[in-house]
């Protein structure tokens, strides 16, 4: 496994110290995670989007979805019920699992649905009015209070 080296991004960047935790993260896991369930990431608009995971054979109450500190959390767990059952092949996966990912700030989980063994996650990025682009006016030499550009109109 290779680590980045990030230090020229941080000359440059203020308050980015989590992109790299993150992308550290990312290459560990990618060889440490199987692909089960499989899933999509779908971008809706410019400020929604879904994830959509295969969970064939889970119930609602098999499931378990949580967001922590913008971690996204999907696990799945069932009881193996194999009471008088004798398999000659069993190629459904009958097993736990646990999906996680990143968020981005402002990235919030809006819904959740399972239909046909199809489970759904609505996400919804809403920046805050005070993290929007605003306008900085220009004083004629003497300090002024910066204003945000909706009072300075």
């Amino acid at each position: 496994m290779s680590s980045i080296d990030l230090s020229p991004f941080y000359r440059n960047s203020i308050g980015y110290d989590r992109v790299g935790a993150l992308i550290d993260s990312a290459l560990r896991s990618a060889d440490s995670t199987s692909g089960y369930p499989p899933y999509n990431i779908e971008v809706l608009d410019q400020d929604r989007y879904a994830i959509t995971l295969a969970v064939a054979g889970f119930r609602h109450e098999d499931l378990k979805i949580t967001v922590e500190n913008n971690v996204l959390t999907v696990a799945g767990s069932r009881d193996r019920d194999v009471g008088d059952r004798r398999y000659l092949h069993q190629g459904i996966a009958n097993r736990a699992f646990e999906r996680r990912f990143n968020l981005a700030e402002h990235v919030e989980v809006t819904d959740a649905d399972l239909s046909d063994g199809m489970l759904n996650i609505s996400l919804k990025r809403e920046v805050p009015d005070a993290m929007k682009p605003r306008t900085i006016p220009i004083g004629g030499g003497d300090s002024n209070v910066l204003e945000h550009s909706d009072q300075a109109a």
